[in-house]
């Protein structure tokens, strides 16, 4: 049924396995298609049958995604020959993870988003010896996002911290979340080389725009106060189921 999207998958991301992590950062992103193609036909396959069959063979594609490529991308992370090579596998193997979860339709509230944002910021900074200052307003309001919202706003912070990891020399990355006029502002600023070493990574800014375009929202990048980049992310959140 989505055999040939399945293959050509599996067939990519064995053959990073194969190759090695010097080359993983050329592969993420056909391997992140690979992914959308995967679940663009899964969704044409559902609107033509809603029957147990269909969704049965849904959740085996993805626990055989899951099973095979984790572990694959696990084995990367262990034997990598650098922090930042390590942190490339481990943020491939997260994007594997959020298209296995939204597979299921859970929703959750913002701050559930939050709470893991945070804790894969926490996790992946620390991993390359940098430091993580998190400042979220206590007020801020809790709506329920589907699967889709929660999903871009994963890829758009985790996005910028590949920037800050692999471009930026950060030593340090402090992150605040308000709410104000009805929007989610999310500002992630580091004290690395500033904005030029983010635009090193353009594909990465690209997907970023088009992602909080989704969203209805606004992305921009300005000089940190005190040295380094700031992202500034602005998301309406009265439009938030």
């Amino acid at each position: 049924m989505a055999t040939p999207v399945l293959a050509m998958l599996l067939g990519g991301w064995a053959l990073a396995a194969t190759i090695g992590l010097g080359v993983l950062l050329a592969q993420r992103r056909a391997a992140v298609q690979a992914l959308a193609a995967c679940e663009a036909r899964l969704r044409v396959v559902e609107a033509e049958s809603r029957d147990q069959a269909v969704r049965q063979e849904r959740e085996r594609i993805y626990a055989d995604l899951h099973d095979d490529l984790g572990a694959k991308l696990l084995g990367l992370v262990y034997q990598a020959e650098s922090p930042v090579q390590a942190d490339l596998a481990r943020a491939i193997l997260q994007d594997l993870r959020d298209v296995v979860t939204r597979s299921r339709g859970t929703p959750g509230t913002l701050g559930d988003v939050l709470a893991d944002i945070r804790s894969e910021a926490s996790q992946r900074l620390s991993a390359v010896g940098i430091g993580l200052a998190w400042d979220a307003d206590d007020a801020l309001p809790d709506p329920v996002l589907d699967s889709a919202r929660a999903l871009h706003l994963h890829r758009i912070v985790r996005e910028s911290l590949s920037n800050t990891i692999r471009h930026a020399q950060a030593r340090q990355v402090r992150v605040r979340v308000r709410a104000a006029r009805g929007e989610l502002l999310l500002e992630l600023t580091d004290d690395g080389s500033g904005v030029a070493g983010h635009a090193r990574a353009g594909a990465g800014m690209r997907g970023m725009q088009d992602r909080a375009g989704a969203l209805d929202g606004q992305i921009d990048w300005v000089a940190g106060t005190a040295g380094g980049a700031k992202v500034l992310l602005r998301v309406p959140l009265e439009d938030a189921p």
